[in-house]
């Protein structure tokens, strides 16, 4: 895969990414059983193995856990509606808050030397690197590059997600970037192939259309305007590119765009979970289009390799927080029945059902806490607001293997592996 193609220099500071030298003044999470840690010049830890870091967000901040423990090991006051991406480098998370990207260390992070790698800790931080954006909208990781969009300028801005790492920085400032403008401000998407071509949505402040793409360039190689209410993204096996619309999807693939029709008149498809391990992507399914909450209990299998478009019934609600993917493809689905539904993505199949939490109802304001699942391998995450919990499921074994209490209500969630 090629890396991004850096062109514009960001001239934002750095000073906060780096951990402060204290030697080895800070100590492994209570509740971990990991093993022995070494002091570093910059800091942090070094021990034995990566250890993963979850970021949630709360009314007034975030809180910053292990991974393996759910021990919240920091806490960060932040005012407002804050949301929160990974930023692809395993170690950071971009919060999106006010005018702009900001960047939290988590400390937690890896160095490769050769055939091995060293493994860090040290202490969680919300640093001074920050990506201005007007209205900060979808982060979008894909083949080593991490992309911002910006609603309110339709500026979208692109970095190779490695070059956040302190340790490969001397220069104190923020990675380079490179600048790309859709052709208007809108609620939108960007991605980045491999082979550096850019997808980029299509719409203005009151309608969506459709997306193009741009090749290594930046010059339009292809364009559909078949997409109303074009929203949401994922990439699936052989780098084919789904985004969602009010009747269906579109597929972009080795050069040209295909149009997937849902089987309704209105089959709005607008958020979706895809993965490398399969050709199938997971996306939601509402088909009432003057419901002002509709609660759909149908998932949509998007199928690139064939362009197909199955739907299962699961006889059960859920949110656009609640879908995930399994270590070997496997769509996951959290209900809200409390369980996660587990599907085989090419016959549609449920095959398993494992309880987590009690029954809940979605709340009727998107911004409001909803429980959220998130995936990190074998391991799935699953935030309960009602009872202030987080749960670890082991998803091999179909179990809950940890749970923890949080000082705070949890709204949106993410990981990094550290």
């Amino acid at each position: 895969m090629t890396t991004p193609r850096i062109t514009v220099a960001a001239t934002l500071a750095l000073s906060g990414l780096l951990l402060a030298a204290c030697g080895g003044e800070s100590s492994a999470p209570q509740g971990t059983s990991r093993s022995t840690s070494t002091p570093v010049s910059d800091g942090g830890r070094e021990v034995d193995e990566a250890e993963s870091r979850l970021v949630a967000t709360y009314d007034g901040g975030l809180m910053v856990l292990d991974g393996e423990s759910l021990e919240v090991l920091e806490t960060i006051e932040l005012p407002g509606f804050i949301r929160v991406n990974a930023a692809g480098d395993g170690r950071h998370v971009l919060v999106s808050a006010d005018a702009a990207f900001r960047v939290l260390d988590t400390g937690a992070w890896s160095t490769r030397h050769g055939d091995h790698a060293h493994h860090y800790v040290g202490e969680p931080a919300l640093t001074d690197v920050e990506f201005e954006a007007d209205h900060p909208g979808h982060v979008v990781r894909h083949a080593g590059a991490t992309v911002l969009f910006s609603d309110g300028s339709g500026r979208i801005e692109l970095f190779a997600a490695a070059d956040l790492a302190a340790e490969d920085r001397a220069d104190g400032v923020a990675p380079e970037t490179e600048v790309v403008l859709a052709d208007q401000p809108h609620h939108g998407v960007a991605v980045q192939l491999a082979n550096d071509e850019l997808l980029v949505t299509l719409g203005d402040e009151t309608t969506r259309t459709g997306a193009k793409v741009l090749d290594a360039g930046r010059a339009e190689i292809a364009r559909s305007e078949e997409c109303p209410g074009v929203h949401g993204e994922a990439v699936a096996a052989d780098e084919a590119v789904v985004v969602g619309c009010e009747d269906g999807v579109l597929v972009y693939r080795d050069g040209a765009f295909t149009k997937i029709a849902s089987p309704d008149p209105y089959g709005r498809i607008g958020n979706q979970a895809g993965t490398d391990a399969s050709a199938v992507v997971l996306g939601d399914y509402k088909s009432d289009p003057d419901a002002e909450l509709e609660r759909p209990e149908r998932v949509s299998l998007i199928d690139t390799a064939t362009s197909t478009l199955r739907l299962v019934d699961l006889g059960v609600s859920y949110t656009f927080r609640s879908l995930g993917r399994g270590p070997e493809g496997e769509a996951l689905v959290l209900g809200t029945d409390g369980a996660i539904h587990v599907i085989e993505p090419v016959t549609g199949r449920v095959t398993s059902t494992i309880p987590v939490i009690e029954e809940w109802t979605e709340p009727q304001d998107w911004q409001q806490p909803r429980p959220t699942l998130v995936v990190d391998g074998d391991t799935a995450y699953v935030t309960d607001p009602v009872a202030s919990e987080i749960h670890a499921v082991d998803l091999a074994a179909g179990t809950v293997t940890a749970t923890a209490a949080l000082p705070e209500i949890p709204n949106e969630l993410t990981g990094v592996n550290g």
